[in-house]
């Protein structure tokens, strides 16, 4: 019985594996799309002033409040909805996947971790970007931009992946930890 529970438990991760892959091939290409779409065709670091300066001239406004850029409408609602969108496929897929609210966390992690290691990839492969692993990178609109350089988000999809595959692996062990 535990031996066909493994089999099913690994089963369920590499179907979550295929379609976070399938993902964040789909992420990549989009953002190279969007790259040759904007005008950001080579090195895209975000500290180099040019990029800065086709951000801003592409997407960014200064405010008369504190002189804050924001990106404008209709670019921020479209790409934060992208986001909102790419989130809500993981979480279903999460959700679909679960048989507890556990389990179903532990998915959603394990196929957040496996698209953007995934992204990465595919985007290194197709542009050789980043060029190195502390290249910073635009990682999320919502609800505000978040900036860091690409170890971070690396390190942090390969605990969501350790942790999610470990709680897929071992619900049991899981299950004993929590207070009744």
């Amino acid at each position: 019985m535990r031996k066909a529970f493994r089999s099913d438990a690994f089963r369920k991760l590499a179907a979550l594996a295929v379609f976070a892959l399938a993902m964040g091939w789909l992420e990549a290409v989009l953002a190279l799309y969007l790259r040759k779409l904007i005008g950001l065709e080579g090195s895209l670091d975000m500290m180099d002033p040019r990029t800065q300066e086709i951000l801003l001239k592409k997407f960014a406004v200064m405010t008369a409040a504190g002189g804050k850029g924001h990106l404008t409408p209709p670019f921020l609602w479209v790409e934060q909805s992208r986001e909102a969108a790419t989130i809500i496929m993981l979480a279903a897929a999460g959700f679909l996947s679960g048989k507890s609210w556990r389990e179903r966390a532990a998915c959603f992690l394990f196929c957040f971790g496996v698209w953007d290691i995934a992204y990465y990839g595919v985007l290194w492969h197709l542009l050789r970007w980043p060029p190195s692993w502390g290249t910073l990178d635009l990682l999320f609109l919502i609800p505000g931009p978040w900036i860091a350089q690409v170890w971070i988000p690396m390190a942090i999809s390969l605990c969501f992946i350790a942790w999610g595959s470990w709680s897929v692996l071992h619900p049991a062990v899981v299950r004993r930890g929590r207070k009744r």
